[in-house]
């Protein structure tokens, strides 16, 4: 019992240190290239934070276990938005750019139809939906891009304009920038930074992966021995552990005040768990939507699984895309929704 404990250990610190930097390396990006936290989070951040997913999910295909591939990523949508981003709302309710969700939020309902309509109408995930997931993953991501260039245009004019007016001659914009020693030498430090930040992003997510893999395959260990089901198992501890990496990013985020950049994550994070995680998983091995509890003759994941994940993503999105802010309120909802949630999965 002293390893796996010792092993707990070791990935819970591996996780802090790797959010730590994965934080300070996704912010200092941002800023380098003028772009919103929440479109970062959305993206670069949401990629790193939801490889342990699938990893997970990607092994569990090929090993035939379509349950645990499940419960992994629709577990870790509810988690990340009834968890994750309800502590973080609790904490600090804060402004949310209506602009730079609405294209993050309409991506993931659109997998959401797309995903129900393989478990609602063909009670099966085919190869067929897993190419078109994936497919989605490849559409949101180029729309994302674009996005991002416009948006760095947009704010170098935009401060270009504010600092020298409207209109600058060539000589102007030299004059402006002072002379040429200078200007390489400030380009060397800025590419020295933007080198430190990739770095520092990418050393985080495999930090935060490695400290995930250790704490689920523990936690695994422990709850079979305790006779727990694979699909209650890939719903919550899975689900759980493959969510700490947006779970530290979420707490590191909102310590070092970067609240906007959380919020993209999760948005991201699930959008990726439909897309990337259940596509990939779909695709090299297709199955059946599990079932490990009937209800009134239906099974569980039809009527308790699919509509509470639908349910805390709107309770996250839709008032924010309205009123754009978020609010205290949201986060102790949502936090009740999933300690609901979890008490239902072990008593069915």
């Amino acid at each position: 019992m002293f390893i796996p404990i010792l092993l707990l250990a070791v990935g819970f610190v591996l996780l802090i240190k790797g959010g730590d930097w994965f934080v300070d390396g996704a912010t200092g990006i941002a800023r380098r290239f003028h772009l919103p936290e929440i479109l970062i989070g959305a993206t670069v951040v949401a990629i790193g934070t939801t490889l342990p997913e699938v990893m997970v999910s990607a092994g569990a295909a090929l090993q035939g276990s379509g349950s645990i591939a499940y419960g992994n990523a629709i577990g870790s949508i509810i988690c990340n938005t009834a968890l994750i981003a309800a502590i973080t709302i609790s904490i600090k309710p804060g402004p949310a750019a209506r602009k730079s969700m609405v294209v993050p939020v309409i991506f993931f309902f659109l997998a959401a139809a797309i995903y129900c309509v393989g478990a609602y109408v063909f009670g099966r995930f085919s190869l067929t939906l897993g190419i078109i997931l994936l497919a989605v993953f490849g559409l949101y991501m180029l729309t994302t891009i674009l996005r991002m260039k416009t948006t760095a245009v947009s704010v170098d004019v935009v401060q270009a304009e504010e600092e020298h007016g409207p209109v600058m001659q060539e000589e102007e914009l030299e004059a402006a920038s002072g002379e040429d020693h200078v200007v390489e030498s400030a380009e060397k430090g800025t590419k020295d930074s933007l080198l430190k930040d990739i770095v520092l992003l990418v050393l985080g997510a495999i930090l935060i992966a490695v400290g995930a893999d250790l704490l689920v395959d523990n936690a695994i260990l422990i709850a079979e021995k305790c006779g727990v089901s694979e699909k209650v198992i890939a719903l919550t501890i899975v689900a759980i552990g493959t969510s700490l990496p947006e779970l530290v990013t979420a707490i590191t985020s909102l310590i070092k005040g970067h609240g906007s950049l959380s919020l993209g994550n999760v948005i991201g994070a699930n959008i990726f768990n439909l897309v990337l995680v259940s596509g990939i998983a779909v695709t090299l091995n297709p199955f059946d939507v599990p079932a490990s509890a009937y209800i009134g003759g239906i099974n569980s994941s039809l009527i308790i699984d699919i509509p509470v994940m639908l349910a805390v993503m709107l309770i996250l999105t839709v008032p924010a895309l309205v009123r754009e802010k978020l609010s205290r309120w949201q986060g102790i909802v949502l936090l009740g929704v999933y300690v609901s949630f979890l008490l239902l999965q072990f008593v069915i």
